[in-house]
């Protein structure tokens, strides 16, 4: 079972996820402000991160960044905000998944075993520390990338997105599929999310018109193992 850090600031909350997520076999640890949560992160061997984004002494966004700054521990977020924006600021600084209050134990238990199953089979991949197609190279262990040898400045969702295709090229994979690995089972049917993303990445490419990161339409995306031009 996992050791899970659960932040939050209201303390019923805590109480029900500490004996939720203990009664199915996880050790629980608690913090009810930013700063408590970035010291357990920092001294304790953890599993997983739940955090809450609004707390007292620090924003929540922030906390997600330092600890994906200091860690590569899983972190699911939860927010009684369901608005787009504040979904992609936290997937775009580190958060694993986004969980929207209320929730059920049944929907989050789900979540934690899939983002459980991600970081080992994450782990599992480290054997392949980098990937080559075309012009891109990624490296994967230091989460960069270069294109025509020209480093890309990407986000951690635009990393994901773009080693994920890397890691299958010529093959076509499904906006679910796509969806699903990189954001999570709550995702699959944000297409929208990952359009906004497939726009962005093409831009950084310099690839506008969809030659090496390639629409199937209706479908999903692929990207083309071409030689180097």
């Amino acid at each position: 079972m996992l050791r899970i850090l659960v932040v939050d600031d209201d303390p019923a909350l805590l109480r029900v996820l500490s004996l939720g997520l203990g009664a199915r076999g996880h050790t629980v640890h608690t913090a009810s402000s930013g700063r408590d949560a970035l010291t357990q992160v920092a001294m304790t061997a953890l599993d997983l991160v739940v955090l809450d984004l609004g707390l007292p002494d620090t924003d929540g966004l922030e906390v997600c960044r330092q600890v994906r700054a200091m860690s590569d521990v899983p972190i699911i977020v939860l927010s009684a905000d369901a608005t787009e924006d504040r979904k992609i600021a936290a997937l775009d600084g580190g958060a694993d998944d986004y969980v929207v209050k209320p929730f059920g134990m049944g929907e989050l238990e789900a979540r934690i075993r899939l983002a459980a199953r991600h970081r080992s089979e994450s782990r599992a991949d480290t054997a392949i520390s980098s990937l080559v197609v075309g012009p891109l190279e990624i490296d994967l262990e230091r989460h960069r990338a270069i294109m025509h040898r020209r480093p890309l400045e990407l986000t951690p969702r635009e990393f994901g997105v773009l080693a994920y295709l890397a890691r299958h090229p010529g093959k076509v994979l499904t906006h679910q599929m796509i969806l699903q690995e990189v954001w999570g089972p709550g995702y699959v049917k944000d297409v929208h999310y990952l359009r906004v993303y497939v726009h962005r990445l093409r831009r950084l490419l310099d690839d506008e018109h969809g030659t090496f990161l390639r629409t199937e339409a209706g479908i999903g995306y692929t990207l083309v193992d071409a030689p180097s031009a």
